[in-house]
């Protein structure tokens, strides 16, 4: 096996072990006191597939997001119709997807950042108008009154999403600086100082 195969392999381990970890933190998920509907969770599952997207590009943050909500399926099973599953995967990508994108273009702090800032953008948008045009109605309160829904937007979906968004980007940080040398063999150009310290030597 040369070296390209050995790193492939290695990759699709931490990928396929992050899957697994996120599996693990669907079941610690909590409900927000101030947000009227009980179905409207929230857990920390999203953190290893962006740290896996950080550390492999935004498609190793979807396979992440796929494999724990199939996972999930087969230990857990869904009590939802599968609606539970197809939202997460699809608010987890989005915003996933375009904090990796950011990132990859030229990894530092600032753009780890400013790609999480923008995931958080996308979440909220994508969260809107997936609920609204496809799981709402797939689980059966598509007829939703209107008044209602804009009740479920703003005072629902709105402030879980970005508090989601919030919790994940700050945990996703603080564990990826200290992991991306030692585990995921990558440099997350987090910390200037030792860039600097490098350029000297």
């Amino acid at each position: 096996m040369n070296n390209q195969q050995n790193k492939n392999l290695n990759k699709l381990i931490k990928i396929a072990l992050l899957s697994a970890i996120a599996v693990v933190l669907m079941y610690f998920d909590f409900v927000i006191p101030f947000i009227p509907f009980a179905w409207l969770k929230i857990d920390l599952s999203d953190v290893p597939a962006l740290m896996g997207a950080f550390a492999f590009g935004p498609m190793a943050g979807v396979v992440i997001e796929l494999l724990k909500n199939l996972l999930i399926l087969v230990v857990k099973g869904s009590e939802t119709m599968l609606v539970g599953q197809l939202a997460n995967f699809i608010v987890g990508c989005a915003f996933v997807v375009p904090a990796a994108w950011v990132y990859h273009r030229n990894k530092s702090k600032k753009t780890a950042l400013l790609g999480m800032l923008l995931g958080t953008i996308c979440i909220e948008v994508v969260g809107i108008l997936a609920n609204v045009y496809i799981l709402l109605p797939v689980f059966g309160m598509g007829d939703m009154p209107r008044e209602e829904l804009i009740k479920y937007v703003t005072i629902g979906l709105i402030p879980l999403n970005g508090l989601k968004s919030i919790l994940v980007s700050v945990v996703t940080y603080v564990l990826y600086k200290r992991v991306s040398v030692s585990i995921f063999k990558v440099d997350s150009r987090f910390d200037s100082r030792r860039k600097e310290n490098l350029g000297s030597i």
